[in-house]
């Protein structure tokens, strides 16, 4: 089975450094996809020297800083075409651990998509300002309630899918951001029907390095679920 880590960049070059052993240490198989958005510090030609020297290790370069939300698409889109099995996504940051990876693969013989849940029994967030907290709680409950999407934590971004579930994706259609990408992502997995899980995981806040949250990506997503919500009524996605 062939497992492809996706983690998207942007100025993360001692984080990356210590993330890519530690992926690559965790289940065999597994290679990991570094997609930079031309990092002036340098990320993207750290990778590029460990690929070289290891197969298991691949950089995909944008010419700038041009979103998360598509990152992620091209991301998935060069896994598939690499033939990977598993596709997992994570932050850079270690907010999340890679020794829960061998978990979200486990789960994925039994269900289509698992996600790392902060909000669900035995979970935990370490290290988050209390603001931030109540903003990402409340916003997981405003999308429940909107959207209906029966998720505890529909905006973590720590996920494995089963090959056939980005397939059947629409990937090119999705112009989401930030939470709004994962939120999104998430839905439309659900409205198709596909079996998703939560498992617990141990949020920290970030190793090093700067947050790239902003008001804009906090704006989208609150309009993004009435969109969804509309979507579901019409059935159009």
């Amino acid at each position: 089975m062939k497992i492809m880590v996706v983690v998207p960049t942007y100025n993360e070059r001692q984080n990356i450094e210590e993330l890519i052993p530690k992926v690559l240490g965790q289940v065999e198989g597994t290679e990991i996809l570094v997609v930079d958005d031309g990092s002036p510090d340098g990320t993207g030609e750290y990778v590029d020297s460990v690929a070289a020297q290891d197969p298991r290790v691949h950089a995909l370069h944008r010419p700038s800083k041009m979103g998360l939300g598509s990152a992620y698409v091209n991301g998935f889109r060069h896994a598939l075409d690499a033939g990977a099995d598993l596709i997992v996504q994570m932050d850079a940051d270690f907010s999340h651990d890679p020794n829960v990876i061998p978990e979200l693969v486990k789960r994925t013989e039994t269900h289509d998509v698992v996600l790392g849940s902060r909000y669900i029994t035995g979970a935990n967030v370490v290290n988050w300002p209390l603001r931030r907290l109540f903003l990402s709680y409340f916003a997981n409950v405003y999308t429940h309630i909107i959207t209906g999407l029966p998720l505890r934590d529909s905006t973590g971004g720590y996920k494995c899918f089963r090959r056939n579930v980005l397939e059947a994706l629409d990937l090119g259609s999705i112009r989401s951001d930030g939470y709004s990408f994962q939120i999104e992502v998430n839905f439309r997995c659900w409205r198709k029907g596909f079996s998703i899980l939560e498992i617990p995981i141990v949020f920290v806040d970030r190793h090093s390095g700067t947050s790239k949250m902003s008001r804009r990506i906090v704006h989208e997503a609150m309009w993004l679920v009435w969109r969804l919500r509309l979507a579901r009524i019409f059935q159009r996605t």
